[in-house]
Formats: C-alpha cells, structure tokens, sequence
C-alpha cells in the first residue's frame, strides 16, 4: 500500500491511525510510569499490520506505506497521542532515525540485512554517538572513540554512554572517529568486543531498550561495516538528526494534544466557586496558551518538514529552530494539564506526571535546548553580516556605474 503523492490516501490514513489509536492502542496501554511487554508489543504491531497502519514513513519496498516527510506530522502526532503509539506503529525512535539513514546512504546489502528486518520490526537499533564526558554529546567534535583501519576490516575502541535502545537491539550504528574526520559503522549486537553495560535510568518509558552505556574494547569490524563512505561521519550525522529531532516534535506534540484533552475533559466537569473550571478566567487562559503553543508547534513542524524536503540547508536551521520551541511548547502544555487537574494530575490516577516525565528530557535528547540556541544567534548573526556585505556591494556597484 501506498499513500506517497495522494492527499486522499493520506487523509483516510490519518483517520484510520487514529481509529487505531483510540481503540486498539489505547486500551492496551501500560500503567503510567511502566514499560510496554514485548511480547504486547509484537501483538499490536501484527495489528498495526493488518489494519494497514504500520510504518507510514518507510518506503514500500521495505513494507512501509511511503508517506514522503511532508506528511509524516499528523499520522506521527496520531501516534503520538499514545505513549507506546509510535512504538506499535513502528515510528518511534531511536529505529525511526536509524531507518531513514540507512535508507539515505546504505549499500544495497545493508538496506537487505538491516533496514529490510528493522522496517519489518523484527529486529531494533541504536545510534551510538554519545560519551561520557569529556567526549562527544551537545559538541559532537568531541568525538573519542577511536576506530583504526586493520587487515580486513576496522578496530573500534571507546565508550558510548546514553545510547536509547542499546539493550537488546539488534545493531548500533556507531560513530568514531578515523584519520580524516568521523565515520559510521554498523556494528552486530554479539560482535566480540562490544558490551552493553550499566543502563542509565530516566523520566521516561516510552523507548524500548533503555539508555545504557556501551563499551567497545577491540571490537572488530569487516569493511562492509562502512556506513556510507569514510570518515563522512558528522556530515552523515546530521542527514538523521535534522529530521529526528522533527519527528520527536510530531510525536511528543501528539502527546501534548492528549494531555489537552484531559484537561479539557476535566474543566468540562469540575465546578469551583459556583461556576464550571471552563468558566474561570484563570482556567481559560491555561487553555488559550496551550492551544497557542500546539498550534505555533503545529505550523513550525510543517514548515521545517516542507523545508527538509526541498532545502536540506534551511531545513537543518528550521529543524535547530522546531527542536528548542517544541520541546518547551510540549512541556508547558502537559504542566498546564497537571494544574488545571489539581492534585490528580501529579497522581497516577490520570497520566499527566508520566507524560511530563516523557516529555521532559526532549529538551536535552538530539542536542541541549543550549546548543541549539548558540547556533540559531550564530546563524542569525552570520545570515546579517553577508546581508549587509551584500548591501554595500550593491551600494557602490551603483554609485560606480
């Protein structure tokens, strides 16, 4: 099935994801603060699959519906508004960015033997970029994992730390650095050398696999482990980040929709002071800023997502842009229900504090809101300077002529 091109085909997904959603996914969720079952996951993915719903952002040929980027945000905010949604659907991160790279730059036989079992959701992934201080995490030029060319292949040596998924996936992709800059490896889970240590626990459940740390200690690799050509590595990077940071903006934002809902459901049927909590003033301006921040979200995503497709420069600057106002947007929206909730919104009798929990580390997770506003000034201070280099070349080419 495909809905790549046709505005119909995409509605009628919309829809059909959303029914999804609601009746299947959202009854099967786990208890706020817990973890989806693997072996329930796997039963709702055949689901997915049957309902014809499953990975709408992989290409056909992989057993995806080829939605093209500029429709992927309301079928990901669809599944987003589950937390397990994008899992069951098999959009969620770190397997959604991982796929699309190696949809990008990998050779006919990686496409076959891991992005074919990763887009069937038989397998998961992890991307393996972060370090333990003083190595690479917002500056990725910190790199210091080292990998040496050897007889056959390639010798990594470091350690990973953060790495979402790392336990029990199948492969990471792992970047280090060689001679002439960085490069990526697709390493095998299981590879003599590679070990998966000590997982870091955090706010959130939703990513399968944890966050741990990863050790490679003369873990050898063939050449065909090359990701795309050598020592390429930070310019592949940001081929998967520019659009992972957005789809984790249409994810959470989904999520952020739920949690309006909520709130909304309980001004609806809540009374203070003689009057309904819609009714109050300091309710509604809750209400009106959160609608404010989804909506701004909303018209961001879309325009990054547009610009990603067609102007891969501007989109990485959009992209920086979407990711620092989303991941605050988000959070404010899922606080703001907490509060209209009262007490029940910090409690598990609704979800909202576990939402928060997921919600949160976005604005650290594809780069700290920090970093990203560093190169959103230094861009805007550099765009202004070749502006008015610009100008006052016009200037006295005219004042010449």
């Amino acid at each position: 099935m495909s809905a790549t091109g046709d505005p119909q085909q995409a509605d009628d997904l919309l829809e059909r994801t959303r029914a999804f959603i609601r009746d299947t996914v959202i009854p099967a969720e786990p208890a706020p603060g817990t973890t989806l079952d693997a072996q329930e996951l796997e039963r709702l993915r055949e689901l997915a699959r049957a309902a014809g719903v499953y990975a709408p952002h992989l290409p056909v040929e992989y057993g995806g519906i080829g939605l093209p980027i500029t429709a992927w945000s309301p079928i990901f905010q669809a599944a987003g508004y589950s937390p397990i949604g994008p899992s069951v659907l098999g959009c969620m991160a770190p397997d959604e960015g991982n796929a699309h790279l190696l949809e990008k730059i990998g050779t006919p036989g990686q496409k076959h033997d891991y992005l074919g079992p990763l887009a069937r959701g038989e397998v998961r992934s992890a991307f393996a970029m972060t370090e333990p201080h003083p190595g690479a995490g917002s500056d990725p030029e910190a790199l210091r994992t080292t990998a040496v060319e050897v007889d056959g292949g390639w010798r990594i040596d470091g350690e990973k730390r953060y790495i979402s998924g790392a336990e029990g996936a199948g492969f990471f992709i792992v970047m280090a650095r060689t001679e002439h800059g960085a490069t990526m490896f697709l390493v095998d889970a299981g590879t003599p050398g590679l070990r998966v240590g000590r997982d870091i626990r955090t706010t959130e459940h939703a990513i399968a696999g944890g966050h741990s740390h990863v050790h490679f200690d003369d873990c050898r690799v063939g050449a065909d482990a090359v990701l795309g050509e050598p020592h390429e590595g930070f310019r592949y990077a940001q081929v998967r980040l520019g659009p992972a940071r957005l789809t984790h903006c249409m994810r959470w934002l989904g999520l952020a929709r739920r949690s309006l809902d909520i709130a909304l459901d309980r001004a609806e049927s809540r009374e203070l002071f003689g009057s309904r909590l819609r009714d109050l003033g300091l309710a509604q301006a809750l209400i009106a800023d959160s609608v404010i921040d989804i909506e701004a979200s909303d018209a961001l995503i879309a325009s990054c997502a547009t610009a990603l497709a067609t102007d891969p420069r501007e989109g990485a600057r959009l992209s920086s842009i979407a990711k620092v106002f989303c991941s605050e947007a988000i959070v404010r929206v899922v606080d703001r229900a907490i509060q209209l909730c009262g007490g029940d919104g910090v409690s598990d009798d609704l979800p909202l504090a576990s939402y928060w929990g997921e919600v949160r580390p976005f604005r650290i997770y594809d780069g700290a809101n920090e970093t990203h506003r560093w190169a959103i000034a230094r861009r805007a201070s550099s765009a202004r300077r070749r502006a008015m280099a610009a100008d006052a070349d016009a200037a006295a080419a005219g004042g010449a002529a």
